[in-house]
């Protein structure tokens, strides 16, 4: 059907909105409560147009084109009623910019410096809520920044099916909160940071750890090494304005070392030692008769979700630490006595595209002795910060290689980013221990994508092994349901907290599907062109390792130090 917008006629399909028509001719519509990835919500009215025929102006994000439709974007009236809507939100929204942590990536800033707000606002300011809430370790919650757009609430309860923050009051007095206004740390948050990836404003932010980090770095008597997760090789130049999935591993080591890091390992090293360790308990579990379906156990928001509702089926889940978690014990049990310090002055850093890493890195479990293996998480956003508050041109930096002795990861390690990468890395280590062939193809492309949930049986030897693959923690709660009623019958289970994976973290550069997309394919490039080794049993690396502890894998000291347990958080007090 053909549709004119602003005097140019275009064919448009039906059920398409006038949002979405106009973006096909060029013109980008101003919004706020809508998103790409989400449902229609038509709240915020910044982006109304004149309908010829319609007695009022509509919403584009949520209005239907029609046959025949004639539409104006730019007209006079249409000006007035934006920049009246963007003043009335504004009359309720803190207007401290300069302090804030979304100042020059805030859509209501940018919409506002787009209209032309050069006087002082005609209606009295009177913002929302009470007091800023900074009990979480991963997120901050402003509530006088909040302009009640419902994007945290759709991706806290779509996306992830928590439940965590609503819609308080109503009319002007609206915003959005958690049960009865309680702090983050005391609610049933499970930290991914979704809400703070879907937040248009200051309102939701990732706390700022960076102040830590310099402390450590400019303190003589602390050795820093930082561990770098797999996604951040593809994340860190999209926050410092390249495109989605630019791979800049080497720039990022160059970076680290240029802020004053000592040491920078790759967290591929312990992606690979997650597959060992990972590994030889699903084949326990297989051959001796243990708990099925075992699930991954490498997400610590996934991890958190399942200790506060599912925590009857704690024992689904692998005791294998995350990747971070490993690394922090070698990093303070091993690596500290090589090189002949304490784990006191060793100061472990983690590099994550994840804001639950930083909830993960404070678990009782994961530390000993009075002291933490992983003292500090930046995401990709923090770390962006760090390099630009030192003037360091990203663009510009030569490649470096990680340090030795934990430079070293196969590409199996590097796919642990994207959603069905733990998996597919554990498929190619498990089929060849089990079966002692190599395999012929290494690719398990049927656990891949960015579909929700996917299901395939992989033949290994004798016995056919069903497994699932599902991020979003919506779907895992859909998981989940299946095995509270008997009903799953998978061997294996990968389970990501956030949607697409690592690769969407709630840490890392503002992101859509599209740019999660260019990320995945990025990791996966990484694997097939870029990396010697491609199966985690395989690594050098790791069999030295594991020669140097005098263990094998899930033995002795491995198992102490890269094991864990799981604890019942079910009870919130309200």
């Amino acid at each position: 059907m053909k549709v004119t917008i602003n005097n140019q006629v275009i064919e448009v399909q039906e059920g398409m909105t006038i949002l979405e028509a106009a973006q096909q001719i060029g013109i980008k519509l101003p919004t706020l409560c809508h998103h790409p990835d989400q449902d229609v919500k038509a709240h915020c009215r910044v982006c109304v147009v004149e309908v010829e025929g319609q007695r009022v102006l509509q919403p584009a994000c949520s209005f239907r084109c029609f046959d025949g439709m004639v539409v104006h974007t730019n007209t006079e009236r249409v000006r007035k009623a934006r920049k009246m809507v963007l003043e009335l939100i504004l009359a309720h929204h803190n207007q401290d910019c300069l302090h804030c942590a979304r100042n020059q990536s805030c859509e209501l800033q940018t919409l506002a410096a787009h209209y032309g707000f050069n006087e002082e606002n005609r209606f009295p300011l009177r913002v929302r809520g009470e007091g800023i809430d900074m009990s979480s370790p991963s997120i901050v919650r402003d509530p006088s920044k909040c302009i009640a757009c419902g994007r945290c609430e759709w991706a806290c309860s779509q996306y992830q099916a928590v439940h965590v923050l609503s819609r308080k009051h109503r009319g002007f007095e609206t915003y959005f909160s958690t049960p009865f206004d309680m702090p983050f740390d005391e609610s049933i948050c499970v930290n991914c940071g979704q809400c703070v990836q879907a937040c248009p404003t200051g309102a939701l932010t990732i706390r700022d750890d960076t102040e830590e980090a310099w402390a450590a770095i400019n303190d003589p008597k602390k050795v820093v090494v930082a561990q770098v997760a797999p996604a951040v090789r593809v994340n860190i130049a999209e926050a410092l304005g390249e495109e989605s999935g630019t791979i800049s591993v080497g720039r990022l080591v160059t970076a680290l070392k240029m802020l004053g890091v000592d040491y920078v390992f790759d967290t591929d090293f312990t992606a690979d030692l997650t597959i060992m360790e990972e590994g030889t308990e699903l084949i326990e579990r297989l051959t001796n008769g243990g708990v099925l379906p075992m699930i991954t156990s490498c997400s610590p928001a996934w991890v958190k979700f399942c200790e506060t509702f599912y925590p009857e089926q704690l024992g689904h889940l692998s005791t294998a630490k995350s990747p971070q978690g490993m690394f922090g014990a070698i990093i303070k049990e091993w690596y500290s006595k090589k090189i002949g310090k304490t784990p006191q002055e060793m100061f472990s850093l983690s590099i994550m595209p994840c804001t639950a890493k930083k909830y993960e890195a404070k678990r009782p479990e994961l530390g000993r002795n009075n002291y933490q293996d992983v003292d500090c998480v930046l995401t990709v956003q923090e770390l962006a910060k760090m390099i630009k508050s030192a003037n360091i041109d990203f663009g510009a930096l030569p490649e470096s290689e990680f340090d030795k002795p934990f430079g070293l990861g196969s590409g199996a390690g590097v796919i642990f980013g994207a959603t069905g990468g733990v998996m597919e890395a554990a498929l190619r280590t498990v089929y060849e221990i089990v079966t002692g062939k190599d395999l012929e193809n290494i690719d398990f492309t049927m656990v891949r994508g960015l579909k929700g949930t996917r299901e395939a049986t992989i033949q290994v030897g004798d016995l056919p092994v069903k497994v699932c693959v599902t991020s979003g923690l919506a779907n895992a709660r859909k998981i989940m349901e299946l095995i509270k009623e008997g009903k799953a019958d998978y061997h294996f289970i990968e389970i990501m907290a956030c949607p697409g994976g690592c690769i969407g973290g709630g840490g890392n550069a503002y992101r859509n599907w599209a740019k999660i997309s260019a990320r995945r394919k990025a990791l996966y490039k990484i694997d097939a062109e870029k990396l010697p080794v491609r199966q985690s049993h395989k690594n050098p690396a790791i069999k030295e390792f594991y020669q140097d502890l005098g263990v094998k894998p899930g033995e002795g000291i491995a198992h102490k130090l890269f094991h864990t347990h799981y604890t019942d958080k079910s009870h919130v007090d309200i």
